[in-house]
């Protein structure tokens, strides 16, 4: 099964991550845990350029879901071109999504992903609106 990304979603950001030689498995090719990992680096370096988390009251983003299309093997050596998307913003949550491509092979997407992102207060565990800096940032 593959979960496809929308046509209506926003660039937010492009980083590129480098490859190591631990991210690899013993059939040589990057670990398909290591690619959560490199949509964890790209959406926290998104969410971090806007603001401390948590903020001041304890609100801050928590991902309830995510997906990851394995399309092409990433190997050593070699860097990984991220890019970052947003979409659907609701009251408490967004959608981001992350194509993976190697930086020396632009345009050809290695792997996809996304992730929902709901704002909580962690004390209380529930969840909260969004802060307007981040509806601002998907609208």
């Amino acid at each position: 099964m593959r979960f496809e990304l929308p046509e209506q979603k926003k660039l937010t950001l492009e980083m590129v991550i480098p490859i190591r030689w631990g991210d690899m498995d013993a059939m040589s090719h990057v670990n398909n845990t290591i690619y959560f990992r490199y949509m964890e680096t790209v959406r926290l370096e998104w969410l971090f350029q806007f603001g401390r988390m948590p903020d001041a009251d304890g609100n801050g983003p928590v991902i309830v879901n995510a997906f990851c299309n394995f399309i092409k093997q990433l190997e050593y050596p070699g860097d990984v071109l991220a890019k970052h998307y947003v979409a659907n913003p609701g009251r408490s949550s967004f959608e981001a999504y992350i194509t993976l491509e190697r930086s020396d092979d632009p345009g050809v997407v290695y792997a996809s992903g996304g992730a929902r992102t709901v704002w909580v207060n962690y004390a209380r565990q529930k969840s909260v609106a969004l802060p307007e800096s981040v509806r601002r940032l998907i609208a």
